[in-house]
């Protein structure tokens, strides 16, 4: 079973996601089933810190390592720690950190999350 990653990118360039969507098309029209890519973009690193904030990202491992729980489980274990667990909650689903199944309960799909933020090249 191949390892699920969430890929963070910051300031990527639009030929990057491009060339993403051209090698999967490539790989249909040839029969072949493409790797799957689960990705979220963002324009700079003050953003993506915004989203993916320490507490966040706390919230992530912990969730993680505890398996499926509502959210009421994860507020009652979390609360004295995140006030604004709800807000929290609502912000990772929406960009794919945390997922919710069909039951409600949360969960992390993913093994990893890489984050990609290219350094500015050096003017010549």
């Amino acid at each position: 079973m191949s390892k699920r990653v969430l890929h963070v990118q910051v300031d990527e360039p639009m030929s990057a996601s491009l060339e993403r969507a051209r090698a999967a098309m490539e790989a249909l029209q040839q029969g072949q089933t493409p790797d799957a890519y689960f990705g979220v973009g963002f324009q700079s690193m003050a953003q993506m810190l915004a989203v993916f904030s320490a507490k966040r990202m706390e919230l992530i491992s912990y969730l993680r390592a505890q398996g499926p729980l509502t959210l009421s489980e994860l507020i009652r274990d979390r609360e004295a720690l995140d006030e604004n667990i709800e807000s929290d909650v609502s912000a990772l689903v929406e960009w794919l950190a945390i997922a919710q199944d069909e039951s409600g309960r949360l969960c992390v799909p993913w093994d990893a999350i890489d984050v990609h933020f290219p350094l500015a090249s050096k003017a010549a």
